[in-house]
């Protein structure tokens, strides 16, 4: 992981100049503020600040509901009420701060989340570290036969270690021309049109900044089995990070979203049919062959 003199001296001055304030803090995350938790090769993820906690979840939650939460006597029951009927505005009364450091390809998946703030370093304005991401080797596989975007069986070592070779080798030239393309000697061409010919492992940096329900609905996409290896290693440092922040809504979301299924009105009745003892198949069910492995691989707890 690679920070640069400025960040580590602004990380180093932020923690050593402690704040006082009235605000509800959450002794968890003040330890984690500014430190940077190392993801993939180069990468990293960070706490720039936060607001809100569990409490402030409860407390926006009687104030939309009033007198009727009254029932409800524990703030974890309430929380997990909240979850299991997907009431989010509560949740959004909390937001966090992140700066991450991610491949370009990584940051090009992340940002089809739209329900936040962003500010990506600028290779407009700055020049680009020679930094780029290189896979693992058993992160090396073949393309999924049953999944058009994901990934099958790993190469074997020898045809993996080719792959690497070649995605080395490309990134290397192509950083070499671009160093050479901003040089004055050469002409000294803009940085704006010298970035275009960088590849996508090519690493990046934002500010990234959103609400807890948005980020909770990022969390259930890229935290899960399915999602791509390289953005799913960041989102499992971002549940650790929700799990510390806000320790009983991180509960819930795990019970009632990361660790659920949902049943479409056609599963629902072919699953009671199954529970009234009827014998029912992928024919009579009604449902597509692909629906009905998704919901039969539930129920066996098999992998899709």
């Amino acid at each position: 992981m690679a920070l640069t003199k400025e960040q580590r001296a602004e990380i180093t001055a932020q923690r050593n100049t402690p704040q006082e304030t009235s605000r509800p803090t959450v002794p968890a995350m003040e330890a984690l503020l500014f430190e940077p938790l190392e993801v993939l090769d180069h990468g990293f993820i960070r706490v720039v600040d936060y607001m809100g906690d569990d409490s402030a979840i409860v407390q926006a939650a009687r104030v939309s509901y009033g007198k009727g939460t009254k029932r409800v006597s524990e703030d974890a029951g309430l929380i997990r009420y909240l979850m299991r009927h997907r009431h989010s505005s509560p949740f959004e009364m909390c937001e966090i701060k992140f700066h991450v450091k991610l491949p370009l390809f990584v940051a090009r998946q992340w940002i089809r989340h739209r329900m936040a703030n962003v500010n990506e370093y600028s290779a407009r304005y700055s020049v680009l570290d020679r930094e780029f991401y290189m896979p693992d080797l058993t992160q090396v596989s073949t393309q999924s036969s049953t999944n058009n975007q994901g990934r099958g069986e790993a190469l074997d070592a020898s045809q993996a270690q080719e792959v690497l070779d070649i995605l080395r080798r490309d990134a290397a030239q192509c950083y070499d021309d671009y160093e050479h393309m901003l040089l004055p000697e050469n002409g000294g061409v803009a940085r704006e049109l010298a970035r275009i010919n960088l590849t996508l492992n090519m690493y990046t940096q934002w500010y990234w900044k959103i609400d807890l329900h948005n980020l909770m609905h990022f969390l259930a996409l890229r935290a899960e089995s399915h999602a791509q290896y390289e953005i799913r290693v960041y989102a499992e440092k971002m549940l650790e990070i929700l799990k510390a922040w806000v320790p009983q809504t991180a509960a819930a979301f795990e019970e009632y979203r990361l660790g659920s299924y949902s049943f479409s009105a056609s599963m629902l009745k072919v699953l009671r049919r199954l529970l009234a003892g009827e014998s029912v198949t992928q024919e009579t069910s009604h449902l597509t062959k692909r629906e009905w492995a998704e919901m039969m691989a539930v129920l066996e707890n098999k992998a899709l």
